[in-house]
């Protein structure tokens, strides 16, 4: 079987997309049997593309015009066939949402959720209309879809009828530096930061989705009580008016914002936290809460999404976004030790059955699906 997965998401992007790419790349080539081949293809026109290494892949870099030229061209001129530059393949993986022509081979494309439609207020405009001029046609085009929770899966469907009896879900995976660290090391990170309080934290891109002002609020209320807030994330799309309250709260000194964690550092971070919190609109999956279930901090959530069934009954979950019941709430776990103690075992015990290489081991699965054999050659 030869594959090829169109690599562009995990050479721009550090986080999101681009870790999933990345990762998944990295776990298929641990499956793949000798006489399979994984090619990844991306556009580098300026030579700046930071790769990671992929052992057992074979990188193609397409350097003839701009990688952005190349997406008009695929969108709306549906020319040149994707595979005219990537080569030949069995399966070409598209993991950003919308397809590329290829004239011959199966198509996979990963949608990893419908918030554009869900909550289109909060995307980026020249995004939502290129999404939503994208979608249908690649759900009436891809042989099958990928997606990352049983609630984007009927999301999907619902709303990209195209799209129905050819839609898997792959649950994410949680990557094994993720476990708690130890006394010394969460001490370092603390005077590393100057954090001298118990503090609660929130992690992602900072946008209108995350709801991170009403987070600021809900602080706002439990700052007297000495706990410090620590927000870590790159700047996203409508992000200014979030930063200005992030600069304007009543406790500038107790309020820390990091624009970027190092990966090395995340899980030190994750367990130096008293309480993770995540008041989102809407997730199609959640990373974050189940890196610090995995690093045993006791997590608070929203409803928004897919959230419930990602941290099943290891969250503590909140309906709807009433200030008084989540300052509430943050105060009854930090106050109560054998409450968080609990709350942290069985957020790692939860966060264990997700691992990349199931990930991995599913979609491959789906790979063969798609070419309508299984590994010994039987059909389906």
């Amino acid at each position: 079987m030869k594959i090829c997965m169109d690599y562009q998401p995990a050479v721009a992007q550090c986080a999101g997309i681009g870790r999933y790419t990345r990762v998944l790349a990295s776990e298929l080539a641990k499956l793949l049997d000798p006489e399979d081949e994984l090619r990844l293809f991306y556009c580098d026109f300026k030579r700046a593309g930071k790769r990671h290494s992929v052992d057992g892949a074979e990188y193609v870099t397409f350097r003839a015009m701009p990688g952005a030229v190349m997406q008009k061209m695929w969108h709306h001129l549906r020319f040149p066939p994707f595979n005219w530059s990537a080569g030949g393949a069995d399966i070409y993986h598209f993991t950003n949402f919308t397809d590329r022509p290829i004239t011959r081979g199966k198509s996979v494309v990963s949608i990893h959720d419908m918030s554009f439609v869900r909550y289109p207020q909060f995307a980026e405009k020249r995004n939502l209309k290129y999404l939503r001029a994208g979608l249908k046609r690649t759900a009436r085009n891809a042989d099958a879809i990928i997606t990352i929770s049983e609630f984007s899966k009927a999301e999907i469907e619902e709303l990209l009828p195209e799209a129905r009896g050819k839609v898997f879900v792959t649950y994410l995976g949680i990557g094994e530096d993720f476990k708690p660290a130890t006394e010394v090391e969460t001490e370092a990170a603390r005077r590393e930061l100057g954090l001298s309080h118990p503090f609660i934290m929130a992690l992602g891109t900072v946008e209108p989705r995350k709801n991170l002002e009403f987070l600021v609020d809900v602080f706002e209320q439990v700052a007297e009580d000495g706990v410090d807030l620590v927000i870590a994330g790159a700047p996203g799309w409508k992000s200014r008016p979030i930063l200005e309250r992030f600069e304007n709260t009543r406790f500038p000194n107790q309020l820390h914002y990091l624009r970027f964690v190092p990966d090395g550092k995340l899980a030190t971070l994750y367990s130096a936290a008293s309480l993770f919190v995540m008041p989102s609109f809407y997730e199609g999956f959640g990373f974050t809460p189940l890196e610090a279930m995995a690093c045993g901090t006791p997590v608070l959530t929203s409803s928004g999404g897919s959230i419930p069934e990602v941290v099943g009954g290891a969250a503590r979950v909140l309906e709807g976004f009433d200030l008084r019941e989540w300052v509430e709430e943050v105060r009854a776990i930090l106050g109560d030790p054998g409450r968080r103690a609990e709350m942290s075992r069985t957020g790692r015990e939860h966060a264990a059955g997700f691992r990349w290489e199931n990930t991995a081991r599913e979609t491959l699965e789906i790979y063969r699906k798609v070419l309508g054999s299984r590994k010994d050659g039987t059909g389906l």
